[in-house]
Formats: structure tokens, C-alpha cells, sequence
């Protein structure tokens, strides 16, 4: 996905979350997200947005720490919410193309990166606040999830701090049925290591629509939600050990 594809994504993702958010209501609790109430995610995804706007607006080259979580509640916290998605949004959209700033990702540039990054963070943290209203989860579209899908696998996992490690050698393929999309992801005791290809045996193979691989593969969708063929032992490996830090 290009650069305006994601920060359109990005601007639909926190709409969603805010008024997924509003309907649960600041004491509700986010089943995906253990121990947490609606006020706990609004505060967090909002800090992360303020976060990664300073870096597009100031131009951080260095790591640069975020701002403490606000002591907000109710209404005030969801305008507080809203007034950071917004600012985010507009800081990515007025953004120059050669932006220079500090990113923690491989990307084709700073400005995909957080265009990228902050779309998929906003998209999973919908999910939650979704959960945390009941009723159905808005789907994402197949290729937004096939790029989600990506970005775990090839960036996020290809990072010394992946605890997704084996013992010996395994193979873990995800296959997403209604795109063009497989990647194969080769484990050992090192960092994991992934392609975009089908090729040789796998140890194990999830598969299913993109966007139920993408939830699955975050963490907010059992693994009974997709077809898992082969050992079982290594998706619950990845259930238990892939869980992401947003620094």
C-alpha cells in the first residue's frame, strides 16, 4: 500500500476507535486486551499518536521518549482521544515526502514508516475497543490486512527483542486465501527469519482470509478462527511469544 492509502486508513481506523469507544463507555472492559478498561486503551493509542506525531512535526532524529498518559476520563479523554488522531492525520497528510526522522522499522522512507506503523497500531486498538462494545468487528479490507500481515512478519519479527524462537529449526507458513499473499517464516534459536514465498515443506500452515489472519496473527483472534494444518505446538508458540512492544 502507498503512503496515502495508509494515512487514509489511519484517519478511518481512529474514527472507528473513538466511536467504538463512546458506545462502550471509560469503564468497560477490553476483553482482547486483559486488565484493561476503554479508558486504558483511549490513553494509550492516544499517547502513541502524540508520540509519533512529535517526530513528523519536530523531526526527532534520536529516540525521543512520549509524554506521560494523561489522568483523563470520560468525555475528556475521548475529545483528548480525538484532537491526537486528528493532529496525527494532518501532520502525515502536510508531511514532506523527504521527511528526516528517527523510525524503528525498515521502510522506504520515515514518512511510510509512520504512515504504516500508526495505521496498523490504530487498526488492532479498534479491534479492541470494538470488543469492548460488543457486537460485530468491522473486517479489514483484505489488502490493508495482507500489508499488517507483512509488517509483523518481515519488520517486526526480523527484530533481535522477537521471542519467537525454536529449538531447532521449524517452518511456520501463513497463507492468506483471498489474496496473493503466503509468507514462510523460518525459526530457530535465532532471529526469525521470513519470505514472501511457499516454497519447500512446512512444519505449519495458517490459512484463511487475510483479515482473520491478520487478528489471529495480533493476537485478537483465536487460532480456531483460521484452518491450521501441521503441528499444532508451533502456533501456539507464536500465540505465546509474539507479543509486540510499540518502542
Amino acid at each position: 500500500m502507498d503512503t496515502a492509502e495508509l494515512i487514509n486508513a489511519l484517519d478511518r481506523e481512529g474514527r472507528l476507535l473513538a466511536e467504538a469507544a463512546g458506545a462502550a463507555g471509560p469503564d468497560a472492559p477490553v476483553p482482547t486486551c486483559p486488565g484493561w478498561q476503554v479508558r486504558d486503551l483511549l490513553r494509550h493509542t492516544g499517547t502513541v499518536h502524540r508520540w509519533a506525531t512529535a517526530y513528523i512535526t519536530e523531526g526527532h532524529t534520536a529516540f525521543h521518549p512520549s509524554d506521560e498518559e494523561p489522568d483523563l476520563d470520560g468525555d475528556g479523554l475521548l475529545g483528548w482521544f480525538r484532537e491526537g488522531h486528528r493532529a496525527l492525520v494532518d501532520a502525515l497528510t502536510g508531511a514532506p515526502k523527504d521527511l528526516e526522522c528517527w523510525h524503528f522499522l525498515p521502510a522506504p522512507s520515515p514518512l511510510a514508516f509512520w504512515a504504516r506503523r500508526q495505521a496498523h497500531e490504530t487498526a488492532v486498538h479498534r479491534v479492541d475497543a470494538e470488543s469492548a462494545r460488543g457486537g460485530d468487528i468491522t473486517a479489514p479490507e483484505p489488502e490493508f490486512a495482507a500489508d499488517g500481515i507483512d509488517e509483523l512478519l518481515l519488520a517486526f519479527h526480523a527484530r533481535e527483542k522477537s521471542r519467537v524462537r525454536t529449538r531447532t529449526p521449524r517452518t511456520l507458513r501463513v497463507r492468506a486465501t483471498d489474496t496473493d499473499a503466503v509468507w514462510t517464516a523460518h525459526l530457530s534459536d535465532g532471529v526469525p527469519r521470513t519470505v514472501r514465498d511457499d516454497d519447500g515443506p512446512a512444519d505449519c500452515e495458517l490459512s484463511g482470509p487475510a483479515r482473520e489472519l491478520y487478528l489471529t496473527l495480533w493476537n485478537r483472534r483465536p487460532l480456531s478462527t483460521v484452518s491450521l494444518a501441521g503441528d499444532a505446538s508451533l502456533a501456539e508458540l507464536w500465540r505465546a511469544n509474539s507479543a509486540i512492544t510499540w518502542g
